[in-house]
């Protein structure tokens, strides 16, 4: 096994790796361009290195700045991570010529999988079913607008370099194809180099289902079941679970069946992903395949037992497969959602800025997601760090798992109640409304739901709840309390009714005023009177006593109405100077505290 090895990537998967190197006694060196050299995975490292300026192609992307790294720590391995150069044949085949092992496929089955017109014609070869279509050298307009009307509409055009959704366009109809192949060739140039397409017939009812596959050096190759990534925007997954529940146990079988075939047909070694793209008819068909780990492997991972990252590390080492497939079993049900630093209301466009307040289930207040299921945080972030340009605005992911999928979708829908991000927008309440879609609970959704629901996806109640208002100025009050506790304790006279917020006076307490406004400009004022260890809430038909349970960040709500009908919520507020932002099991509201006296 390596003793030290370098991880030639940045942020969640560099901490990813590093925790099983550190349990494996492996040294790790970081790399790092100017703007990470505060970031979470430097800290974390045995060793780091600065590669070079922020932009990527000036650090992350400079092949020779990461060998020249491994060598002056003397580092065995590189990991590359997912991203970057992790599928670049170039990088691998140079790693091998420096004497450093490359934690991943070889140079020659990365490069027949990364063209897609290739790699199609190599599963095609091995038996492995394909999306009818064009994938030839011919490239200009007119003869790509002939082979789209042989192949008929709808169509997909796809850059045939690259992924993660650029370069890709659905197009309906005939007058819409020349503008659509312009766009896509447009975003396929300025992201890979190469403006090559594919056009594709368009599967209805579409859903993304892939096998992770691992091969070792000896010739064998194995699955580790299937994910369903069918929920997407801009092509790009967000939710990922398994197992599918579209898949029954015979379909299950021929695509794991196809997805080890399509390894062996380039003697895979290592990690690595066969998409398939499947039909309401129940049809699938090989997309593409991703030679290296996937964001998502943490899903894989929480239904197998198994840590993915190690398997890497020993296949690349030599050893042979840990389990042969029949020893690899399937138990309970995952489902991961990627936490972006995005804002859905604008097209999903990345929101750049400093993570003022960071919040997740079971790191900053007790958890009450459902005790019998697991959840996971991976993050590569930090409260006060920052979301750059220079990088994919990714914050975390969650991933949680239960006996069954009713279960784990409960218990995901907890936990995003349960999770905040001050200081930047983030897609936490599209991914909680997603959650909450029957369409989703009942496994209704492809890979169109997102686009198709849109709109009432985004829909939010503009009147924030009373409870919440209550609870938002409730969690105002204890700090103000807790900031006048401490500065009394720093003054000369501790006990002075001046260094007090009891807000005593004869006959009545003084009410605390805790103005609020929301986003969408409406303002409230919540008079408080504290009561021994609750709040009355006056308003103008009664005073409602809410009695207050504080776990961290997270508050537990309790009160009665008059009519004597209980109510309780759980309500999680964060705050940053004058910023609160109240989440709960509906959805969130960011509020401005006002100052009455500005």
């Amino acid at each position: 096994m390596f003793e030290k090895i370098l991880i030639a990537n940045r942020g969640e998967i560099a901490c990813r790796i590093i925790r099983t190197c550190r349990r494996m006694g492996i040294r790790t060196v970081a790399v790092y361009s100017e703007a990470d050299a505060g970031a979470l995975h430097v800290q974390l490292a045995d060793e780091a290195c600065c590669i070079g300026k922020s932009a990527p192609a000036e650090s992350y992307l400079r092949i020779g700045n990461v060998l020249d790294a491994a060598k002056k720590h003397g580092a065995q391995a590189i990991h590359p991570g997912y991203g970057f150069l992790s599928e670049n044949a170039e990088f691998a085949r140079r790693c091998s010529q420096s004497g450093i092992v490359f934690i991943g496929p070889s140079a020659e089955a990365i490069e027949q999988m990364g063209a897609k017109d290739q790699a199609k014609c190599v599963m095609e070869n091995a038996g492995v079913p394909v999306v009818p279509g064009y994938k030839g050298a011919e490239q200009s307009p007119e003869f790509l607008h002939a082979e789209a009307e042989k192949i008929g509409y709808p169509l997909m055009i796809k850059a045939v370099l690259g992924g993660g959704g650029k370069g890709m366009r659905v197009v309906r109809k005939q007058t819409d194809f020349p503008e659509a192949l312009e766009s896509a060739r447009n975003e396929a140039r300025n992201a890979f180099g190469d403006d090559h397409v594919l056009l594709e017939c368009f599967v209805s009812g579409p859903r993304h289902i892939e096998f992770q596959i691992f091969g070792d050096q000896h010739g064998n190759v194995i699955h580790l079941f299937e994910r369903d990534c069918s929920l997407q925007r801009r092509h790009q997954k967000i939710i990922e679970e398994s197992p599918s529940p579209f898949l029954d146990e015979k379909l299950r079988s021929k695509m794991a069946n196809a997805a080890v075939a399509a390894a062996k047909a380039v003697k895979y070694t290592g990690a690595g992903t066969v998409e398939f793209i499947v039909g309401d008819d129940r049809k699938f068909f090989f997309m593409e395949m991703n030679t290296r780990l996937q964001v998502e492997h943490p899903v894989t991972e929480m239904i197998t037992g198994l840590d993915l990252v190690e398997w890497q590390l020993r296949i690349a080492a030599g050893e042979k497969l840990p389990l042969s497939q029949k020893d690899v079993k399937q138990n309970g049900h995952a489902i991961e959602t990627r936490i972006y630093a995005e804002n859905p209301e604008t097209g999903f466009l990345p929101s750049i800025g400093t993570l003022q307040r960071l919040a997740f289930p079971g790191l900053n207040h007790n958890s009450s997601a459902d005790n019998r299921a697991t959840i996971r945080i991976d993050s590569g972030v930090e409260q006060g760090g920052e979301i750059s340009i220079h990088y994919d605005p990714l914050i975390a992911k969650l991933v949680v798992h239960a006996d069954s999928r009713k279960q784990a979708i409960r218990t995901m829908q907890n936990a995003l109640a349960q999770s905040g991000v001050l200081g930047v927008e983030t897609n936490l309440g599209f991914l909680q409304s997603i959650m909450q879609h029957p369409d989703f609970e009942a496994a209704k959704t492809d890979t169109l739901f997102v686009d198709s629901n849109l709109e009432s996806l985004l829909e939010e109640n503009q009147d924030s709840v009373d409870w919440v208002c209550w609870g938002t100025a409730i969690a105002c009050l204890l700090e103000d309390y807790a900031e006048s506790e401490t500065k009394a304790q720093e003054s000369m006279e501790p006990c002075s009714p001046w260094n007090s917020l009891n807000n005593w006076r004869t006959g009545f307490p003084e009410p605390h005023r805790v103005q609020l406004r929301n986003q969408q400009g409406t303002e409230t004022e919540v008079m408080i009177i504290k009561e021994n260890n609750s709040f009355r809430i006056l308003n103008e038909t009664e005073g409602i006593l809410v009695t207050v349970s504080r776990h961290g960040d997270l508050l537990d709500l309790s009160w009665n109405t008059k009519g004597l009908e209980e109510f309780g919520h759980h309500l999680l507020v964060l705050i940053h100077e004058s910023q609160l932002l109240a989440v709960h099991e509906d959805g969130r509201t960011l509020f401005t505290r006002l100052d009455p006296l500005a």
